[in-house]
């Protein structure tokens, strides 16, 4: 069984930077590709990022693109999003997911499991 704990939110001015981590206490979590996604308030979750589960492979949404990484560490059961160079229109709630697909995937609808979200609040 997937369980996935988000931390690492917060409030932050803009330009700064945030590291998210997404922790699964189950034990088949590098058998999950992993996704993290967002949801600003009166606008649809959007993705994020995705990583293989061998961490080989990511893609990322165009907005995040050259500010955003995530990373994977499959000993410690853990997905990251380090966040820099925030703008306030990344304020949102970001979840992380998982997904038994193979191949990266920005549709939410095929992941299997999700975090409860970890709040994000950019200041200009």
């Amino acid at each position: 069984q997937v369980q996935l704990v988000e931390s690492g939110g917060g409030l932050v001015q803009a330009g700064g930077s945030l590291r998210l981590s997404c922790a699964d206490s189950g034990r088949t979590f590098s058998t999950y590709a992993m996704g993290w996604f967002r949801q600003a308030p009166g606008k649809e979750r959007e993705f994020v990022a995705a990583i293989t589960r061998s961490g080989s492979f990511t893609a990322f949404q165009d907005s995040v693109k050259g500010r955003f990484t995530i990373s994977r560490d499959n000993a410690k059961n853990t997905v990251y999003l380090q966040m820099n160079s925030l703008k306030p229109e990344d304020t949102a709630l970001y979840y992380c997911a998982a997904t038994s697909r193979y191949a990266l995937t920005s549709k939410s609808y095929e992941y299997n499991y999700w975090g409860q979200g970890t709040q994000v609040t950019v200041s200009s």
